[in-house]
């Protein structure tokens, strides 16, 4: 194909154009950061009465900004449309005790964990689930999934008919689809707050959650009956831990986040921060 001379110089302006703000694009320098969280999920995050954020998340949060040398603005999401969100450029992270799971991963990228906890049952101190076998014990979907599936077996016969809490868009809910479907009846919240309060009210038999907001939850006021039953599971699907949530075309930001975890981990802060608000460290290892 021939091209005229003015045709020629015309692509040539075009071209380096489009470098141009390739380069400039993938160089962005990020200056101001807007992160979502939940504000109802304690001890990760929650809304205190006065309308201010807290927790574990919030105060991490914190510290991850002042080291990106970053000014941040936290607002409250509703958890099930924060990825969609995110991606409609409405804020640029989610911090809100999301795991990095594979299902998530087709559509936006993860910091590095920044806490694992794994996924574990609730039920009432008086019910007939409280005793179910293995209490503490932490099976990996990662490293033995094969173990952890024959656990699962083993709690079916016990879990049949049973009524089962999940907060919509949650792992928890993923994994009851996943392993439980069809022996429990599943009823989906929005919040977990919503499912601990008919868990109380007798309206489900147990919930499934993270461990560290269970562990929390279980001291609110009104939750003096709840108590963890059973084994607990992480890894695999279920996803690396909670990280922070980003837009896949913002790899500086994610760059920003890994260094500053990394940081946070290295001084301790991860450690002090999570055996404050969980009572154990979440360090992920």
């Amino acid at each position: 194909m021939n091209y005229s001379k003015s045709a020629m110089k015309a692509l040539c302006i075009a071209t380096m154009m489009f470098s141009a703000s390739g380069a400039q694009a993938e160089n962005k320098t990020w200056t101001r950061v807007s992160i979502a969280t939940e504000g109802g999920f304690k001890p990760y995050n929650f809304t205190k009465p006065d309308g201010t954020l807290d927790g574990y998340e919030i105060e991490l949060s914190k510290y991850l900004c002042a080291h990106m040398k970053v000014e941040c603005e936290i607002n409250v999401q509703n958890f099930d449309g924060m990825i969609p969100a995110l991606n409609a450029g409405k804020f640029d992270a989610i911090i809100s005790g999301m795991s990095a799971t594979a299902k998530r991963e087709q559509v936006i990228d993860f910091s590095d964990s920044y806490g694992s906890t794994g996924q574990a049952f609730a039920t009432s101190k008086s019910g007939p689930l409280a005793s179910l076998p293995e209490e503490g014990v932490v099976f990996s979907l990662a490293s033995n999934e094969a173990g952890a599936v024959a656990e699962i077996e083993k709690l079916k016969p016990l879990l049949e008919g049973k009524t089962i809490g999940v907060q919509i868009a949650s792992t928890g809910a993923a994994f009851v689809d996943k392993y439980l479907k069809g022996v429990v009846e599943v009823r989906e919240y929005k919040t977990t707050e919503e499912h601990d309060l008919d868990l109380a009210a007798g309206r489900v038999d147990l919930v499934m959650a993270s461990m560290a907001y269970l562990t929390t939850a279980s001291e609110k006021p009104g939750n003096e009956d709840m108590t963890t039953t059973g084994p607990r599971f992480q890894g695999g699907f279920l996803g690396r831990g909670s990280s922070v949530g980003l837009r896949k075309t913002d790899p500086e930001l994610k760059a920003l986040f890994n260094e500053a975890i990394a940081a946070a981990k290295a001084d301790g802060t991860i450690k002090t921060l999570s055996e404050k608000w969980f009572g154990f460290d979440v360090t992920p290892r």
